[in-house]
């Protein structure tokens, strides 16, 4: 079988070819992407720190367990986040990549981090939803605008600013900088020296679900458990910090207080509005307003700026500008860190990738969806659940990035790519899932109401723990499926992707075994024709690959619904997302037509209900249909691809004919003209020899050398015919053991060869043929080991299914990758005195009897090369 050259090439549109637009989802950050200094990269990070929701957490906590309780939670809570946050950002800014790709290589394998992406991106549409929440309650206070429109106002603003990511984020956030930072101090500082008292009412304040005064053990832990929930921010930190240039002598300061001001450090900024709010809300008790209202960030800071001015218009006006400044500047950060997220999921559950703008439309229409829903008045118990799952994820991580890896257990680096991975890693997804269930019980008081409080640190020590100990069980075998292939560092033709035609970074490339060729890891990731082959020994590969670029094709597409659960995923996955849309829709028509409080609500919301339940199955057919669409669309690609295949191969085969065509003719001129001319050169040279016997021993010597060279020319001129010919084979079965050590028995071999003969099987073969590529493999062997001491030549036979395989495998010299790439080209060779006909020649016997050659090779490290033959009465596959 002939070597697929070409894999199905795939075109990507213009958003995703778009890398302003695109930013690297999905792969590595380029170093020519990573254009912008350190201080800006940490300062557009930063930037997203002034989501209010902070201040509303923090008012909750102190509002419910007082200040006594609320301080120290907020305070070790910050340390936890600092510490835990730490490595994280460092891997992240190392090795350029997101949170996703950081999880994938830190313990949850290429699959498995799909769990952690749907946590992230519930993460950063639950904190968009409560963000929006508050936009709008400042919208319908300062202008009257209903809080429904708000909600579709502060989701559609977002849009335009995310969609250029950080390149325009990057911008908006230097520039809002400076006078967010001026207008959320300057109310703190006026009540910090005008009224320095309210701090001791603050200290005072006693919550309402606590019984006295004072700390209270379990009041603490309630607190923690709502304030864990911010841990996961850092994946918000690290999408921006991946960005960052790469550390060198001269910026290795900038670069190390970039990624602590910006990953860790941004719990220092997070504390500090957790205490502003948690001081905003008592004022606000004292002032009057109920609790719901009270802990709306939009009357804090109105609360908080009547310290600064007594004029009402004033204090609304500088009020609602902050809050709108605040929620731009987070909820662009929460969505572009919510595509990023649903990008990484859905390509690796669908292998369809249509584009990080399609998924930042689709988390902005989630996170409309749970501000219809009330999200924000349910923020207490929202935040206690996720912060369970966000500690089991961070004390995964954390076990890995602290502890497996500077131990050696785990690799130094976080592999991303799916070629090297494991589709689960036992160390994050078992330890995760383990914490989290455990800590889950904690929550529900099945183990009293102590473990009910402390559920969140629960899961992060549980997680912590069993991470380091099934990584120290495992071994860490489970981290990489196959050792990564290094590939040039700086941008070159050898890494152009053989899949899309574009060139990238080494880093972001990956020796595919399925093409053989080198790929880019966003083809590798979307890639549904090679089913993980690369994983799997060399004839499941084989296999494989024959069915998707052989006669099998058509066998497997009239199968009856092929790869169903692939399918039924896929249709989910539609189905979801339009069941998701067309809901926001329904409740968004609901919340606008909703009756007053005189008129009875029910008939219309049942009504809305019931329209939108006879809608699902015409939902469904939808979604299968869009399934079946576009898997018609990429069956028509690949029988069009295949078509191409042919037609590239027939051009292919016609150039070899011509090339042979070619050697042929300067065969029989060079046999014709050269034949005679050395034949009496050779019988010339052996006369003088014999005639001088006595001569002196230079004199010999040149004698030798002539004739050996002549003889070598004849060699040359027997290859040339030898290849030129065409020879029917004449087939016998043949016993693959016996005649295997036949044949290593009758080489004159300079140093012992080692047999290892367990085929057991026949063979229907041509044994002159099959022996002179036997032979010529065995030589190059030999030849690889001429000048090692220690060399060994292994001969070994195996069966693999329908195959039988001989394999010649030796510890020599070696050979480089583009010199196994263009083994099998007539006239190539990298000997001084080869014509480079021996490997061509044995590619073409082993063909001509139905099998093909492997070659496995390392520059440095030997060769392995496998003669696979089918066995004999085996039925085609």
């Amino acid at each position: 079988m002939e070597t697929p050259q070409l894999p199905a090439l795939r075109s990507y549109h213009s958003w995703i070819a778009n890398e302003t637009l695109e930013d690297y989802s999905l792969r590595y950050a380029a170093r020519s992407f990573r254009r912008w200094s350190p201080f800006v990269i940490a300062n557009t990070a930063l930037g997203g720190i002034s989501f209010l929701a902070l201040e509303a957490i923090g008012g909750a906590i102190t509002l419910s367990y007082g200040f006594a309780n609320a301080f120290p939670a907020i305070l070790v809570t910050c340390l936890f986040v600092f510490v835990t946050s730490l490595p994280i950002a460092y891997y992240s800014s190392r090795h350029n990549i997101d949170m996703d790709l950081l999880t994938r290589g830190a313990g949850f394998g290429y699959i498995g981090s799909t769990i952690t992406s749907l946590i992230y991106a519930t993460f950063t549409f639950i904190f968009f939803a409560l963000e929006g929440v508050i936009m709008a309650q400042a919208l319908h206070l300062f202008a009257d605008v209903p809080l429904v429109l708000g909600y579709v106002i502060s989701s559609v603003v977002i849009i335009p600013i995310t969609f250029m990511g950080v390149t325009l984020i990057s911008k908006l956030q230097l520039l809002s900088q400076p006078i967010w930072i001026a207008m959320h101090l300057a109310p703190f500082a006026y009540i910090l020296f005008a009224h320095p008292d309210t701090l001791n009412e603050w200290a005072a304040f006693v919550g309402s679900d606590v019984a006295g005064e004072g700390f209270n053990f379990l009041a603490f832990g309630s607190a923690i458990g709502v304030l864990c929930a911010l841990s996961i921010q850092i994946g918000e930190q690290v999408d921006y910090l991946r960005f960052l240039p790469d550390k060198t002598r001269e910026n290795r300061f900038r670069w190390w207080a970039a990624v602590i001001a910006a990953g860790p450090g941004w719990i220092v900024v997070g504390g500090f509005k957790i205490l502003c709010g948690s001081l905003l809300a008592v004022l606000a008790i004292q002032a009057g307003l109920s609790r719901s209202t009270a802990l709306e960030p939009i009357h804090m800071y109105i609360i908080a700026y009547e310290y600064v001015s007594a004029d009402p218009r004033v204090v609304l006006t500088l009020a609602a500008v902050f809050v709108l400044i605040s929620q731009v500047k987070i909820n662009v950060t929460n969505a572009y860190a919510g595509s990023l997220a649903w990008s990484n999921f859905f390509s690796r559950v669908t292998h369809y990738h249509p584009g990080r703008v399609v998924w930042l439309v689709f988390n902005i229409l989630i996170s409309l969806l749970l501000m219809l829903l009330g999200i924000f008045q349910t923020l207490e118990l929202v935040l206690a659940v996720y912060s369970i799952i966000a500690a089991a994820w961070v004390g995964s991580i954390f076990a890995d990035l602290a502890i497996l890896k500077p131990i050696g257990v785990s690799p130094a680096f976080p592999e991303f790519k799916r070629a090297y991975l494991y589709n689960f890693n036992p160390v994050g997804c078992g330890s995760m899932a383990l914490a989290s269930f455990v800590a889950l019980l904690c929550f529900s008081g099945i183990f009293g109401v102590m473990a009910q409080a402390y559920a969140a640190p629960i899961a992060f020590v549980t997680a912590l723990g069993s991470a380091v100990a099934i990584g120290v069980a495992t071994k860490g075998r489970y981290y990489l499926a196959r050792q990564p292939v290094d590939l040039p560092a700086a941008t070159s033709d050898a890494n152009l992707c053989a899949i899309c035609g574009v060139t990238y970074e080494g880093s972001d490339m990956v020796q595919c075994t399925f093409y053989e060729q080198p790929i880019c890891s966003l083809c590798c990731s979307l890639d549904s024709h090679c089913h993980d082959v690369c994983k799997a020994p060399g004839g499941e590969l084989q296999t494989s690959r024959s069915r998707y670029f052989g006669k099998a094709l058509p066998h497997i597409r009239d199968k009856i619904a092929p790869r169903m659960g692939q399918r039924l995923l896929k249709v989910a996955g539609v189905l979801f997302a339009l069941a998701v849309l067309s809901g926001g829709v329904f409740l968004l028509t609901y919340r606008l037509i909703e009756p007053g409080s005189e008129q009875p609500h029910l008939a219309s919301g049942q009504l809305l209900l019931r329209v939108f339940l006879a809608l699902l199955p015409l939902l469904g057919i939808g979604a299968w249909w869009i399934v079946l669409s576009q898997e018609s669309r990429e069956l028509a690609e690949r029988d069009l691809v295949a078509s191409l295949e042919k037609l590239r191969q027939t051009q292919r085969d016609l150039a070899s004919n011509e090339r042979l065509a070619a050697i042929g003719q300067i065969t029989a001129t060079v046999s014709h003209e050269l034949r005679n001319p050395l034949g009496t050169l050779v019988t010339s040279a052996d006369v003088l020899r014999r005639s001088l016997k006595s001569a002196d021993a230079p004199v010999l010597s040149e004698l030798e050398r002539l004739q050996r060279n002549a003889w070598r020319c004849v060699r040359i001129i027997e290859d040339l015919l030898d290849f030129s010919r065409k020879h029917a084979l004449v087939v016998s079965p043949i016993l693959i053991d016996r005649w295997v050590a036949q044949h290593v028995a009758e080489q004159e071999a300079a140093r012992p060869i080692q047999l290892e003969l367990a085929a057991g099987c026949r063979i229907s073969a041509d044994g002159e043929r099959l022996r002179q590529a036997f032979s010529n493999v065995l030589a190059n062997a030999l030849q690889a080991c001429e000048t090692a001491d220690d060399a060994a030549i292994v001969v070994s036979t195996r069966c693999e299914g329908n195959n039988a395989i001989i394999c010649v495998a030796d510890n020599g010299t070696g050979m480089s990758r583009e010199t196994v790439a263009r083994v099998f080209e007539p006239l190539f060779s990298t000997k001084a005195f080869g014509v480079g006909l021996g490997m061509p020649l044995v590619k073409r016997i082993v063909e001509q009897h139905g099998g093909s050659v492997l070659i496995d090779s390392e520059q440095g490290a030997g060769t392995r090369v496998s003669i696979v033959l089918p066995r004999a009465g085996a039925g085609s596959s």
